[in-house]
């Protein structure tokens, strides 16, 4: 296993997408439901445990080697019906996600996705099997999923907010040990694939989360995608 490869994709800076979308928190700033740090921490606490844990949880099942169509259908069924913004983000980060996993680490199975699932899978499938192909575990995976589902509303608030960029870092430094739990849990989820099904993974909710998404979808300007 290559650390390095870790670093690699857990990057912001990886050409995935996720710089311009906020992760629900540029509608949580707008009602002023996170307007400092503190409330930002919380959201992010929040999200870490619900959206967070269900993307980790994916993504770690597709490093397992689990079938990347099945784990897309798991993940269609974790985002609810009533909420097409949401499916349609996801699918547009897995597409872009995609790209840049087929371009950094070449292998058979990103290839599959891309012919058999050309509106783009759900990103945390694309990232699973992309932690694999770069040589990194299930668990590796979890952790980057766990990772990015805070760190990209994190850096969005600092520019909605003029947060000073030093709290937004402590806020994630703090939520480590959180962070690593959810990841174990997802991990834990995963290794059960094989004999229990689908089922298994998380499916933690976060209503509000869907109900702003699809409202911010339908803003007609906004600084980031989602």
């Amino acid at each position: 296993m290559s650390h390095a490869a870790l670093l690699v994709l857990a990057d912001g800076r990886f050409p995935a997408g996720g710089h311009a979308h906020s992760g629900g928190v540029e509608a949580a700033v707008a009602s002023r439901g996170v307007h400092d740090a503190a409330s930002l921490e919380a959201f992010c606490r929040g999200r870490l445990h619900t959206a967070g844990l269900t993307a980790a949880g994916l993504a770690a099942a597709a490093a397992t080697g689990y079938d990347p169509m099945a784990l897309d259908e798991a993940a269609d069924a974790r985002t609810p019906t009533p909420v097409p913004a949401l499916r349609q983000v996801a699918r547009k980060l897995g597409r872009q996600m995609l790209r840049a996993a087929r371009a950094a680490w070449p292998c058979p199975e990103l290839d599959q996705i891309a012919h058999r699932l050309p509106q783009g899978a759900h990103q945390p499938v694309v990232l699973g099997v992309a932690a694999r192909a770069a040589g990194l575990t299930p668990s590796d995976a979890a952790q980057c999923a766990a990772y990015e589902s805070i760190s990209g509303p994190a850096t969005a608030a600092v520019r909605l907010l003029s947060l000073n960029p030093f709290d937004a870092t402590a806020l994630l430094a703090r939520l480590a040990g959180e962070l690593d739990d959810v990841a174990a849990t997802a991990a834990e989820a995963a290794a059960r694939l094989a004999t229990d099904g689908v089922g298994v993974l998380p499916a933690a909710s976060s209503p509000l989360l869907d109900i702003t998404g699809e409202q911010h979808a339908a803003w007609p300007m906004r600084l980031f995608a989602s």
